[in-house]
């Protein structure tokens, strides 16, 4: 690999506010920031920290991609930048194509003999439980003909979700269906199998109790062990049962400390990654929803907080030394402002919610997605782009 003289560069694959949390971590550091991404129109393009955007062809064209990346590390001397993904689409290829690639770049994400165990959510369901970590009951039907002929002991409702997170949305376009019944569920599988291989489905009980039991177990983990982790809890998400997080809070959970260490240690992980888990009532333990083996939505909280998991990982890249960190401030809320307003009217209009409860979860101290005095040209774009964004998503 040929080596550039200059500081050590990281190059963000994908976008999104989580894309905009590491430009702006790292290019306040002075650290060379390059965006590549497959749409023009995205709001990390637009921060003053960032160094040069790029279009990419998509993704999921393997072949094309990595053309692509070998030839911008010779037309822009990126040798020895460090690759950063913020979606799975993006860690499935670097793991696939790690040793090509590191040629050319130096790639965080581990091989995918161990990322299969969080990109494969029935790979981490079945590894949690030879760890003895407590998961949610799940099963993985043949055919709706299966869960037919099957008595079944759950308690409903359940969901109906892929075992590649991304892919299921890509077919159905929801992240989850909801079965309040054996009928609906019948139901609801014979849809997805004319869409979806149902070796590719999943499905789990849902564990009783609203969004505000999700925790997260935040971490990077290297040769066994803990060297920074952080917790926090999901308070607002879009949709509300099983979407993607809108406000969020950093709580201080150490019970989780352990389960991470062992899922993690289990799979001799190495880097950041975010670890969902949900509180159930019903016995009070910590059970195992799905893990991200990357940076997450609302890392930036973390950072805020003082566990900047980005710059850990690039010290940790660079060669520099890093220190042990698991003292952060919590009680600090995260707000992707536009899609909370959107959760909370919803809410409010559902009677689910009051607008004097909304604006009470919003007295405290916050870390904003995009929203910055210091780099505010990201936010006004996404102002200005949001009936785009909210047509194509």
């Amino acid at each position: 690999m040929k080596t550039d003289p200059k500081i050590p560069g990281v190059i963000v694959i994908g976008d999104h506010v989580q894309g905009l949390g590491i430009i702006r971590s790292l290019g306040k550091r002075q650290i060379p920031i390059y965006l590549v991404h497959e749409k023009k129109l995205c709001i990390g393009r637009f921060s003053k920290y960032l160094r040069k955007f790029i279009k990419s062809p998509k993704i999921s064209d393997h072949t094309n991609y990595l053309s692509f990346m070998i030839e911008i590390a010779k037309k822009y001397n990126l040798f020895g930048f460090i690759l950063m993904p913020t979606n799975d689409a993006a860690v499935y290829m670097l793991s696939k194509n790690k040793e090509m690639l590191e040629e050319y770049y130096k790639i965080p994400t581990p091989s995918f003999e161990i990322i299969d165990f969080a990109y494969n959510k029935k790979l981490t369901i079945l590894l949690a439980e030879k760890n003895n970590i407590p998961v949610p009951f799940t099963f993985y039907p043949k055919n709706s003909e299966e869960i037919s002929a099957t008595p079944l002991n759950i308690k409903y409702p359940v969901i109906i979700k892929g075992i590649v997170g991304h892919e299921f949305y890509k077919k159905t376009g929801v992240k989850t269906f909801k079965a309040n019944s054996k009928e609906e569920l019948i139901e609801s599988f014979k849809k997805i199998e004319y869409i979806l291989d149902s070796s590719q489905i999943m499905v789990q009980e849902v564990i009783p109790g609203d969004t505000e039991l999700m925790y997260s177990f935040c971490s990077f983990f290297k040769d066994g062990e803990i060297i920074g982790w952080w917790t926090g809890r999901k308070i607002r998400s879009h949709p509300m049962d099983f979407g993607t997080g809108t406000f969020a809070k950093s709580v201080y959970e150490p019970r989780l400390l352990e389960l991470g260490k062992l899922l993690l240690n289990s799979m001799n992980y190495y880097g950041v990654s975010e670890i969902e888990f949900k509180l159930d009532p019903r016995d009070g333990k910590f059970k195992l929803i799905e893990m991200n083996a990357r940076t997450w939505l609302w890392h930036s909280l973390a950072a805020r907080c003082g566990i900047d998991f980005p710059y850990i990982l690039y010290c940790d890249m660079t060669g520099k030394q890093i220190q042990n960190s698991n003292n952060f401030n919590d009680e600090i809320a995260w707000i992707h402002l536009y899609t909370d307003i959107a959760v909370a009217w919803s809410s409010i209009l559902k009677n689910d919610m009051k607008l004097k409860d909304y604006i009470s979860s919003l007295k405290c101290k916050k870390e904003f997605a995009v929203l910055s005095l210091d780099d505010p040209l990201p936010f006004i774009i996404e102002t200005l782009i949001l009936p785009y964004l909210w047509m194509t998503r």
